[in-house]
Parts: structure tokens; sequence; C-alpha cells
């Protein structure tokens, strides 16, 4: 996807969530260790959730903010993980599994974070502000609980 607004950022932003939920529900019932198998189903249904919130963004951004061109501020293919869903998740252990997840979350924020330098309208500079924010928020709470995870 070719993103040139940020209608389109938040738009490809929601695919990722999307894609990336259902590739961890596909290989959670596939995955011979449990814990790694609840682990996985845990971060598609927190991945489905995000989806849904950043589709909650494309339905409320202010119409003047969501058109404004970035297509200059951002690289071509500006997050790097494994979405091709070939049953690669299967294939790591719960530590690697959330790893590969918060990374993606990182890359994210660190997208956003750079592109809240770059707005030149204060629309677009709010609008990333509350996507960062949403972002940082749900990648904190997802640590949190894979962390209890963990403990038990």
């Amino acid at each position: 996807m070719q993103i040139k607004t940020f209608s389109d950022l938040i738009e490809w932003t929601r695919m990722l969530h999307e894609d990336l939920a259902q590739c961890l529900a596909h290989c959670a019932s596939r995955h011979k260790d449990e814990r790694a198998s609840l682990l996985l189903d845990y971060l598609a249904s927190h991945e489905a959730e995000m989806e849904k919130m950043v589709a909650a963004f494309e339905r409320q951004a202010d119409p003047k903010a969501a058109q404004t061109r970035l297509y200059d501020y951002i690289p071509h293919d500006p997050i790097t993980t494994h979405l091709a869903c070939d049953d690669h998740y299967t294939k790591l252990d719960a530590a690697a599994i959330s790893a590969e997840v918060f990374d993606f979350h990182e890359q994210i924020i660190s997208l956003y974070r750079s592109l809240i330098g770059k707005a030149e309208i204060r629309e677009a500079v709010e609008l990333v502000q509350a996507l960062l924010d949403m972002e940082e928020h749900e990648t904190k709470r997802l640590v949190r609980q894979v962390e209890r995870m963990d403990d038990l």
C-alpha cells in the first residue's frame, strides 16, 4: 500500500494490526508448546483489539488532518516484520514471539514519533500524537500482560 496521506497511514496501520492478529491466531492452534500457543492466542486478541482502535481513528479523524499529504516524510516500507503467515510463529518459542511482536509495536511507535516533528498543521500533529499515545499505552499494557503470563 502506498501511503500518501495521514488517512492512508491510519488504514495501513490498521491493516498491519489486522494481518498480525490473523497470523498469530492461525499459528496459535498449530504451535506444539502450550505456553506459546496461549501466548499467541492472547497476542492475537490484543492485535484484533488494536485493529479496532485504529479503525476508530479512521472514522473520527479530522478531515483536514486525514487528507494531509505525508508521502515525502516516510520511507517506502517503514515497518519491517514477518507478516507473511507461513507458520513462522509456530517455529518460535514464547520469548522470541514476544520479542518479535514488541519490536513490531516499537517500529510503529518510532514511525509516529518521527512524523510528529514533520507534520505541518496542528490537526495532523494532534492526530499523530493521539495515534502515538494509543500505540504506546497499548504496547505497555501488552508488555505488562505478557510479563504476568511469565510469572505464572
